[in-house]
């Protein structure tokens, strides 16, 4: 089975970038999309055989998440049930016979990280709610995780050390949820690989200079890594400041 992950930083504006294209080729079961930045009705994927769940924000032009799967599922969730964390469209889960499969745009920290200490509660509630649906069947979870786990995933990390997305405290948070009985598929694969990065600065030509940032994963359950058959990151798509990141499984 191919999964794939992308956020699109506004699907309207990737449409008019290639999107279909990339959509098309790839012909994947399962298209995780997180950053819609839309209301329902706003835009449309032409995919016939696909299923489609939308999880808007309720801010207009903000946030947002989607799942395009072949499959049925079995149910379909959005967000965790919380009354704190369920107003921004972060969060959809699909279950299926043999797993559940969720997507996550996870909150930023922002400048002078002014969210921090939401995005850590959130942290803690995100892994709590994965270890209850691990505990039922295995778990394949993707998305913009908005962290760089370990210096080796970003180009500059000294001069990172303390800003939104590679502060210790978030690094920490990805290191409980690994922890907690989730593999880092590219890791995985590629624990010493450098210079994969999945998201770049629209500032200083950060793309062209491969000056990025590997935020958006694939995390699975630790008792089905040995069923990922390959892990990738497309940086040659273009159409957003991220790129897709790719998972096929022997499910």
């Amino acid at each position: 089975m191919k999964f794939i992950s992308w956020n699109v930083n506004g699907l309207r504006a990737c449409l008019g970038k290639g999107f279909m294209d990339y959509f098309a080729q790839q012909d994947a079961d399962f298209f995780c999309l997180q950053e819609t930045k839309m209301q329902p009705g706003q835009a449309e994927i032409p995919a016939p055989d696909y299923r489609q769940y939308w999880y808007s924000a309720e801010k207009k032009g903000y946030s947002g998440t989607a799942i395009l799967a072949k499959p049925e599922p079995l149910s379909v969730r959005y967000g965790m049930g919380s009354e704190l964390h369920d107003h921004e469209g972060r969060l959809i889960t699909l279950e299926y016979e043999k797993f559940y499969l969720v997507t996550v745009y996870t909150p930023n920290s922002q400048r002078e990280l002014s969210r921090l200490m939401y995005r850590l509660c959130w942290e803690e509630d995100f892994r709590l709610y994965l270890r209850s649906l691990d505990a039922q069947k295995p778990v394949i979870v993707c998305g913009d995780m908005n962290v760089a786990h370990k210096e080796i995933d970003l180009k500059n990390p000294k001069t990172n050390q303390n800003n939104a997305g590679f502060t210790p405290q978030e690094r920490e948070a990805m290191t409980k949820l690994l922890d907690a009985g989730f593999v880092d598929t590219f890791r995985h694969l590629y624990p010493n690989e450098t210079g994969r990065y999945s998201w770049w600065s629209y500032m200083f030509h950060a793309r062209e200079k491969n000056a990025g940032w590997r935020i958006d994963y694939f995390l699975v359950s630790e008792r089905i890594k040995d069923r990922i058959q390959s892990a990738r990151i497309d940086s040659d798509i273009f159409g957003s400041d991220h790129c897709p990141v790719v998972l096929e499984m022997d499910l």
